[in-house]
């Protein structure tokens, strides 16, 4: 098993919103790797399975939008309930 601090964190996409990847956790070749995400909204730490994050849109890089991975569908933020 492998840990991997990222530095600087990762922004990515997650099916609970966006957030930002501080760890990188491997456990060998017969694992997908676990990614450790602060979430931007609320602050809650949760681990996602690779295939369940996208990194970030950033049109410096190319990278003009978010593809989902069509097996895994990312749900969208939560809204207001108005009242």
């Amino acid at each position: 098993m492998s840990i991997l601090q990222l530095k600087p964190p990762i922004p990515v996409v997650t099916p609970k919103g966006d957030g930002y990847a501080h760890v990188l956790i491997d456990y060998g070749a017969e694992f997908n790797l676990l990614w450790v995400v602060f979430l931007d909204d609320s602050g809650e730490c949760w681990t996602y399975d690779n295939s369940q994050i996208r990194a970030q849109k950033n049109v410096t890089m190319g990278r003009t939008f978010v593809s989902m991975h069509k097996g895994v569908p990312l749900a969208p933020k939560d809204e207001a309930v108005a009242r």
